[in-house]
């Protein structure tokens, strides 16, 4: 069906700069409602009600029982410390977001001041001109000044599935009909489903249709993830064991040694030794800030999920034009039956034997084009003499024909004074031109090699036709008319400088790079070989129309081998996403279009374009490629499994303290020893491993190895038997450590307190040296200490000046109950403690000596 064309804001200038920000003071920011944020009292509250801060008072209230004044109020005062680190934390993690949130926020294309601007949508603000076009999400209440083709979906306001028609004001004084009314108006939060227009903004924020009824839009970020509920589940058992274990400690020690309170505090200590709350903590930092460093990658997390999978990918499948490449089209070669040019950027004639071809062009573009080929094409057009603008100043279009599915080309209608017929100009794909120009058999075969000649080189085609129709006689589909072939242009789009390098590296991570594209097979083969996305000669292409005739046992078997999908169709992609995951893949899919949505869905990991993408495709997207390069994808991959790598060595490292922790709480009570460890001593030791959990793992570098190694099976659990048994060893061999300290102490004649000071000094060495064998699982300890760590020296100064307090100062080692110990003893000790992590290291040096060395999973 044709249509009129509009202008896109052509002669329109916009609002001033100044005027923009005086209405956004006067009016606020174009938000429904400002996300919400906890209160620092709200995010304390939430602390207070931590199991760990509960066992905390308890403690501290049988210590006032006991009349131990002292203790109890050190034990409360340290409930204080733990709420000032978890808020940091939480802080921490709500900036984190908070930062996404701003990233995530919409973007509205806006003219001002006669410059086409994009913008976040909470800045455009009333009389702003908006460039619509489909597939873009209305960002606030506008009348239509121009239209073309325009539909809207307004269900999220009405809740009718069928697009609303929408047609230009006009500058016509408003109908008081609301039907009328609202056709020419577009509302904040519907979707334009087709066409294209500018529209000036009438009511932004609470003011709009939507902010009446109080819809929130906000969906970012939402969800639990997989990791999430894996950790909480371990989280609930740990608790159920450690309460069962608590209350049996309680009443052993309670029984034997007749003190029903020193029995409670036993059972508190070892409640408090079991109690894995760091898991909970660990997870939402790290995937909140992970999401954060992604984002500074310029690759935008729209789901937590997301991250999860990004160490999982196996397929990669990439669009061409503007990811691959660099999106800047020029026209390169002009060919007609009269001769063939070969442009450069000193060109400053046009011979007339390609002129038309160029003048044809032009006719069939938009006057302000947002397609990458049209603004070449116009850029050509404005860069050479060809006299267009004057010469056709006075030519009106009076029909256009977009480009649809089922014709892969674009026709104008011009009305021209003294021609008796209209001039009808149209350009697309040679195939679709072909077409329309009726050529026979023999025709077609010759235009296709010329067709691929060009696209040898590297080069996009497009065809030019021409025909005429008389005035007031355009038909409803161009194929009604004949068209005469008038020529090709070659348009060239460099490949980014950085995508056969990030290529080389999924090769190298076991991540293959499939490329789905419109263009020609042959110009997408050129780019694939460029970008080294297969060895020369051994580019495997699938067309669309090949696609479309295959059954799915031939597509699964031809899929595994094709690394090129050419001449595809928006709506092609959902089959290719759903063949590769059938044949066990993970997949990663880039799209920008609305027909893009359901692949985007699909996938395992849907990727959008940020810059030239539609907001049905960043919504249905889990990542929005925010500079839309190929290399940011890699670069988020590459981050995605050093987050999961750290998460991981974080689990262990918490599951490998606890053990020592809750062994020599638990041990004393079975064996009849005096108590090594209470609650203030783990108190001491929580402010050791919340920071080291929570800031050295999540600031760990990367592994050498990360992207060198295949992907991670995506059903692979954090705490896999291999994990969990490492880290209970490494658990284990600490305990063993403490354990012989402190039962040589006792054995020795050292006395309890003595004995307590010895066991707690090696104690705090195996936490240190837990954390200095888990930075790395595949580099041994002397190269990773090479590795910068911010948050090390801090963790691991503090642990040792805290340790050398407890020890040094009398009243607090009167607090602590400990004996003065002399230096030699206390340095034998902690080297007793940290010798016990060095099976560890050398199982990695032995690891790294394999032919196939890696991590220890």
């Amino acid at each position: 069906m044709g249509r009129s064309r509009t202008a896109e804001g052509a002669g329109r200038r916009g609002l001033s700069d100044d005027e923009a920000r005086a209405r956004l003071q006067e009016d606020g920011p174009n938000e429904i409602a400002a996300t919400q944020t906890r209160s620092l009292w709200r995010t304390a509250w939430e602390v207070v009600r931590e199991p760990m801060l509960l066992l905390l008072l308890a403690a501290g209230a049988i210590y006032l029982l006991l009349g131990d004044m002292k203790e109890a109020l050190v034990l409360l005062l340290s409930v204080f410390v733990v709420i000032g680190i978890s808020i940091s934390q939480n802080r921490k993690t709500d900036r984190a977001l908070a930062a996404l949130r701003d990233l995530a926020s919409p973007r509205a294309l806006v003219l001002r001041e006669g410059r086409r601007l994009r913008i976040p949508s909470r800045e455009v603000v009333r009389g702003d001109l908006l460039l619509l076009s489909e597939g873009d999400r209305v960002p606030a209440d506008s009348r239509l000044a121009e239209a073309s083709d325009l539909s809207a979906d307004e269900s999220l306001l009405t809740g009718e599935s069928v697009p609303v028609h929408k047609t230009a004001a006009n500058d016509a004084p408003r109908t008081e009909n609301p039907e009328e009314d609202r056709r020419s108006r577009l509302f904040s939060g519907t979707l334009l489903v087709s066409g294209c227009a500018v529209a000036s903004v009438e009511a932004t924020g609470p003011r709009t249709e939507i902010g009446r009824i109080g819809r929130s839009l906000d969906t970012i970020l939402a969800g639990r993830t997989r990791l999430q509920d894996e950790t909480d589940r371990v989280v609930r058992r740990v608790a159920l064991v450690g309460a069962g274990l608590c209350l049996i400690v309680a009443v052993v020690y309670a029984v034997t040694r007749d003190s029903w309170l020193d029995g409670l505090l036993a059972g508190l200590a070892l409640a408090m030794a079991l109690l894995p709350e760091e898991f909970p903590v660990v997870l939402t930092i790290f995937l909140a800030i992970g999401a954060w460093r992604i984002s500074r990658r310029q690759v935008l997390t729209r789901h937590l999920p997301a991250i999860e999978s990004l160490g999982a990918a196996t397929v990669l499948c990439v669009d061409k034009t503007g990811t691959l490449t660099q999106n800047r089209m020029s026209v390169r070669r002009l060919s007609s039956s009269r001769g063939t040019l070969e442009l450069d950027r000193d060109q400053k004639t046009l011979p007339e034997a390609v002129r038309e071809v160029v003048e044809l062009a032009i006719l069939s573009s938009r006057a302000d084009p947002f397609d990458p080929m049209e603004r070449a094409i116009r850029e050509l057009g404005s860069r050479l003499p060809v006299d267009f603008e004057r010469t056709h100043a006075d030519w009106k279009a009076v029909a256009e024909f977009p480009l649809s599915r089922t014709l892969l080309a674009t026709t104008f209608v011009w009305r021209a004074p003294g021609r008796p017929d209209d001039v009808v100009a149209c350009k697309g794909a040679p195939e679709a031109i072909a077409e329309l120009c009726r050529l026979s058999e023999e025709q077609s075969n010759r235009l296709l090699e010329q067709v691929r000649r060009l696209a040898d080189d590297g080069l996009r085609v497009l065809g030019v036709a021409r025909s005429s129709v008389p005035p007031h006689a355009a038909p409803q589909d161009p194929r009604a008319l004949v068209f005469e072939l008038v020529g090709l242009i070659g348009l060239a789009d460099p490949l980014r400088p950085t995508v056969a390098a990030a290529i080389q590296e999924c090769h190298e991570a076991g991540v293959r790079v499939v490329m789905i594209t419109g263009d020609y097979p042959v110009t997408a083969a050129n780019i694939a070989r460029q970008a080294g996305l297969a060895p020369p000669g051994e580019v495997s292409i699938i067309t669309g129309p090949e696609l479309q005739a295959m059954d799915e046992e031939t597509l699964r078997r031809r899929i595994g081998s094709t690394n090129v999908f050419a001449r595809v169709a928006p709506e092609q992609k959902l089959r290719l996403v759903r063949a590769f995951q059938a044949a066990g893949q993970v997949v990663a899919m880039t799209g920008d279009g609305v027909n893009d949505a359901p692949a985007l869905k699909a996938a395992d990991m849907g990727i959008a374009m940020g810059q030239r993408g539609t907001d049905v495709a960043r919504e249905a997207a889990d990542l929005v490629l925010l500079d839309d390069d190929f290399s940011s994808i890699v670069e988020a991959i590459r981050l995605g499994r050093r987050i999961f790598d750290n998460v991981r060595k974080a689990v262990a490292y918490i599951l490998a303290i606890h053990v020592p922790i809750a062994g020599i709480s638990l041990a004393p009570v079975l064996l009849g020893w005096p108590l090594a460890l209470l609650p203030l001593h783990i108190v001491f030791l929580e402010l050791i491993i919340d920071p080291a959990c929570s800031l050295v793992f999540e600031a760990e570098e990367p592994e050498a190895d990360v992207m060198r190694r295949p992907p991670r099976d995506p059903d692979e659990p954090l705490f896999s038997r291999r994990t969990v048994t490492l880290a209970l060893l490494q658990g284990v061999g600490a305990l063993t450590a403490v354990l012989a300290v402190y039962a040589s102490a006792l054995k020795f004649g050292r006395g309890a307190e003595a004995a307590r000071a010895m066991a707690f000094a090696a104690l705090i060495a195996s936490n240190l040296g837990l954390i200095l064998t888990n930075r790395s699982w595949s580099s041994r300890l002397r190269t990773s200490l090479r590795s910068p760590n911010a948050a090390l020296p801090w963790v691991v100064g503090g642990a040792l000046v805290m340790l050398g307090a407890t020890l040094a100062v009398p009243e607090l080692r009167e607090l602590f109950r400990f004996a003065p110990l002399p230096a030699s003893e206390v340095l034998l000790c902690m080297a007793a403690g940290f010798a016990s992590v060095l099976w560890f290291e050398a199982l990695k040096a032995n690891r790294s000596g394999s032919p196939a060395p890696g991590p220890i999973q």
